[in-house]
C-alpha cells in the first residue's frame, strides 16, 4: 500500500495477506512492474489455484518473488553472473532464471520439471517486507486471466476477476508497467529470454560479455511471457499503423494520427519510458471502447522500446 494509507490500516493489510498465504489463498500484491497474484510457492494446493484462477497453461512457469540475495539462494544454484546482476539490479525489475537446489521448498507446479526456476526481488516496500516476513518464496504472475492484458493498477484487477478477486494490497499505479526483463543464467552464455526495463545493453555491460537473445525455439519453458500469443485484448491490433482506418482506436506514439474514434497517447513526447508505463492501462481503455481495431502507432526496438514491441507482437499474434 502506498504512503496515502495510514500505517495502521497498512499493517492491518499486511497481516490479512500474511493470514491468507499460510491458509493456502491467494492475494493480489504491486510490484513496480505489474500487479501480481501471489501464492505460498511451497505448497501445491496454493500454486494451483493461480493457475485455475489464471486458466494458465500448466506449461507456463512461474516467477519466485524473495526478499533478498539470502532467500533466492535458498532455492537456486548461485553464479558469478547471478551475483552480479543482482548486486546492480536487486530490488528491481530483473528476474534470473537458475539451477533449482534439489531441495529448494518450491512446488513442482511451478516450475513444471523445468529444473530450473526464475528469481526475482521486486522493487515495492511492502511487497518486499511482505514476503520477508512471510519467511518463504511468493510465486506471483500477473492478476489477469491467462494471456489477457496484464494490470498496472489495482482496479484493473477488480475488472478482471469481478466477484472472484482474491484480496488486494493496493500500490497504486505502477512505476515500470510492463513484465519484468528474464535472463537465463542456467546454460553456457547468458540468454535474455524476455526483454523488460533492463536490457540487453544494460545486461551486457554489467556482465561485461556478451548476453544473447532468445531464437524463440521450442521446447521447455523456462520463463513466462513466451507463449506467441499473450498480453492481448480482445480487439484486434494493427502494428506499426502510418495512418487510422474506418472504425480503428488509436494507440499513438507521439504526436496522434488523424481520423481515430478513440485515442490512447502513450507519450506524445516520445518517451519510451513513459510510453511502457502506460502500455497495459491504454490497450485496456481502448479494449472497453468497442473499436473495430486498435491502430498501434510505430515505437522505436531501441532501449525499452524492445520490451514495449515485444509486447505488442504477442498481443497482435492471431489478431487478423
Amino acid at each position: 500500500m502506498n504512503q496515502d494509507y495510514p500505517q495502521d490500516v497498512v499493517l492491518q493489510a499486511e497481516d490479512i495477506a500474511l493470514s491468507l498465504w499460510q491458509n493456502g489463498e491467494l492475494v493480489v500484491v504491486p510490484t513496480e512492474t505489474v500487479y501480481g497474484l501471489a501464492a505460498d510457492g511451497a505448497r501445491d494446493d496454493a500454486v494451483a489455484k493461480i493457475y485455475a484462477l489464471k486458466d494458465r497453461p500448466k506449461f507456463n512457469p512461474l516467477i519466485a518473488h524473495v526478499a533478498d540475495i539470502e532467500m533466492a539462494k535458498r532455492y537456486v544454484q548461485w553464479n558469478k553472473w547471478a551475483e552480479k546482476l543482482a548486486r546492480a539490479c536487486w530490488p528491481g525489475p530483473l528476474s534470473m532464471v537458475l539451477p533449482l537446489l534439489p531441495e529448494a521448498p518450491i512446488s513442482a507446479l511451478a516450475t513444471d520439471g523445468a529444473g530450473t526456476l526464475a528469481v526475482r526481488v521486486p522493487a515495492i516496500d511492502i511487497t518486499r517486507r511482505l514476503i520477508a516476513r512471510f519467511g518463504g518464496a511468493l510465486v506471483a504472475p500477473s492478476a489477469n486471466r491467462s494471456m489477457r492484458v496484464s494490470p498496472t493498477c489495482a482496479d484493473h484487477v477488480r475488472d478482471e476477476f469481478a466477484g472472484a478477486c482474491p484480496y488486494i494490497i493496493d500500490g497504486g499505479a505502477c512505476r515500470v508497467g510492463i513484465e519484468s526483463s528474464v535472463v537465463d543464467l542456467s546454460g553456457d552464455v547468458p540468454v535474455l529470454l524476455r526483454p523488460g526495463y533492463i536490457t540487453q545493453a544494460m545486461l551486457e555491460e554489467i556482465l561485461s560479455e556478451p548476453v544473447r537473445l532468445h531464437d524463440g525455439a521450442g521446447g521447455t519453458l523456462k520463463s513466462p511471457g513466451l507463449m506467441a500469443r499473450h498480453y492481448a485484448p480482445s480487439t484486434p491490433l494493427r502494428l506499426n499503423a502510418q495512418h487510422v482506418e474506418d472504425g480503428e482506436a488509436l494507440l499513438a506514439f507521439g504526436e496522434p494520427l488523424s481520423h481515430a474514434g478513440a485515442v490512447v497517447e502513450l507519450s506524445r513526447t516520445r518517451n519510451l519510458e513513459e510510453a511502457a508505463a502506460n502500455l497495459f492501462a491504454g490497450l485496456r481503455t481502448l479494449d472497453a471502447f468497442g473499436a473495430r481495431a486498435i491502430a498501434v502507432m510505430p515505437i522505436p526496438e531501441s532501449g525499452i522500446g524492445a520490451a514495449i514491441n515485444d509486447r505488442l507482437r504477442r498481443a497482435a499474434s492471431d489478431s487478423h
